[in-house]
């Protein structure tokens, strides 16, 4: 897993709207969350998504911007976001080339899914916390905020 301290490689994914997003187009404007996940449309998946919507607010008061990264396929990121009623941040796409950006950061599975796993990269684009977790395991929100408020 890439280490702190690192500057985060960038990239540009498609969102689940078919919109190129790149990470360094919030260098020096926000922190972003980047937040790997396995698969769309499992249980624990859609209630990460879930969550980081209901407290998008908290996210926009500490300036951070939430990109959700996975392996699936642009269309399924779409149908996946209609059939959560909607997301407002970005669902990307890392599906062509399989799993570059999940390699980039070191957290590519063997078996082609990302791992579960939340990377911090400050305004400076520099990654300031990682951790990964267990499959069937929901990311702690209250850890995850506790982060931001650090920096």
């Amino acid at each position: 897993m890439i280490a702190t301290g690192s500057t985060a490689p960038d990239f540009a994914l498609p969102n689940q709207a078919r919109e190129t997003i790149r990470l360094s187009d919030y260098r020096g404007r926000r922190h972003v969350v980047l937040a790997f996940h396995p698969l769309a449309f499992t249980p624990v998946c859609s209630v990460q998504v879930q969550t980081y919507e209901r407290e998008q607010p908290a996210f926009d008061a500490l300036d951070t911007q939430v990109l959700a990264l996975s392996t699936d396929a642009g269309p399924s990121k779409k149908a996946w976001a209609d059939s959560l009623g909607g997301v407002s941040y970005h669902l990307l796409s890392d599906f062509h080339p399989q799993g570059q950006v999940a390699r980039d950061y070191g957290v590519m599975r063997d078996d082609g899914l990302a791992e579960r796993a939340i990377i911090v990269v400050d305004k400076s684009g520099v990654v300031r916390w990682a951790k990964r977790y267990e499959m069937p395991e929901q990311p702690p929100i209250d850890e995850l905020l506790e982060v931001l408020r650090g920096l």
